[in-house]
């Protein structure tokens, strides 16, 4: 893959969050993610590659675009694959809240798991516990591997949850084992990213949250040496039968870092809000300043834009 399409991919990023903060704290999560959709659909066409959606705004006949198999980009180049999520929290944008994002990850064909729409439980980290955590092991004993490997104490720690009813026994379980605890509405793929960044202040994510989130995710932490392991929780048959549709023969199978994002990928967000590792767009006279992250984890750079946009030079956003 081409290092410079990180810079092209980072531009319609910042389209779709410029247009979606537009929308910040309005009250209406339909309006912001359409706003971000049309956005990112509109500036994936000036990017020069041959790429598919493979995680997007869901099946065909469920979004009138950036659906789950369509063709993007200028139709050469470079075969890529596509997970995206126009606006990450939309919950969180309509309300004014903390950590929204415009995201995307890419890889080259054939690299990312094709997750269906359903939930995953996860577990995610920054460097110093990869190849430490288990899923299937507690929430108390994950905790002591991490804080043994940062020399500090499970008290030191901050856990990032989503809360959720469904989360109530594991909220129990983190509380007694002494950690704190940061629970957020929405945002679980920032929230992963954010463990491993050391100015987040979280350390680890625990829960259930959307499985396509948590290829988004995978990607991001490959690219920072973070780790990340998911294991499908479908609701229902219907969501059994959709998962093995798209390849999952083993429903309890853990999916590891490297088998949800493998090979060359990079990443990149926009701040729509702000939160724990972006800023969110601001708004001057002459346009908007927005923050970006773009990593790639064949060099293992990270870089981050501040970028100027200057609204009588570019189209309306």
């Amino acid at each position: 893959m081409n290092r410079n399409l990180a810079l092209e991919f980072v531009r319609v990023t910042e389209m779709a969050a410029i247009a979606s903060a537009r929308l910040m704290g309005r009250g209406d999560e339909k309006a912001a993610d359409q706003a971000a959709v049309d956005a990112m659909r509109a500036m994936l066409d000036s990017v020069e590659c041959d790429a598919t959606v493979v995680i997007g705004e869901g099946e065909r006949d469920e979004a009138p675009m950036l659906y789950i198999g369509e063709k993007v980009g200028m139709g050469r180049g470079a075969e890529l694959e596509i997970a995206l999520d126009p606006l990450e929290g939309t919950t969180v944008c309509a309300t004014g809240g903390y950590n929204s994002i415009s995201v995307m990850a890419i890889a080259e064909k054939g690299n990312f798991l094709h997750a269906p729409d359903t939930y995953m439980l996860k577990i995610a980290c920054g460097p110093e516990g990869r190849g430490l955590i288990d899923i299937n092991e507690s929430p108390k004993e994950n905790l002591r591997r991490l804080a043994d490997a940062k020399k500090c104490r499970i008290a030191d720690l901050t856990a990032v949850i989503l809360d959720r009813p469904r989360h109530k026994e594991l909220i129990q379980e983190v509380r007694d084992a002494g950690a704190r605890i940061q629970l957020i509405g929405d945002g679980d793929v920032a929230a992963s990213i954010a463990c491993c960044s050391p100015n987040s202040g979280v350390d680890i994510l625990f829960g259930i949250g959307g499985a396509p989130e948590g290829v988004i995710s995978a990607a991001a932490l490959r690219c920072m040496g973070g780790d990340f392991q998911g294991i499908l929780k479908p609701r229902n048959d219907v969501e059994i039968a959709r998962a093995k549709k798209m390849g999952v023969s083993d429903i309890k199978k853990v999916f590891k870092i490297d088998d949800l994002a493998k090979g060359n990928v990079m990443f990149v967000a926009t701040g729509v809000t702000s939160g724990n590792f972006l800023k969110g767009v601001q708004f001057k006279a002459w346009g908007a300043i927005t923050h970006s992250i773009v990593m790639r984890s064949s060099s293992g750079t990270v870089r981050h834009i501040e970028a100027e946009h200057r609204f009588d030079t570019k189209p309306r956003y």
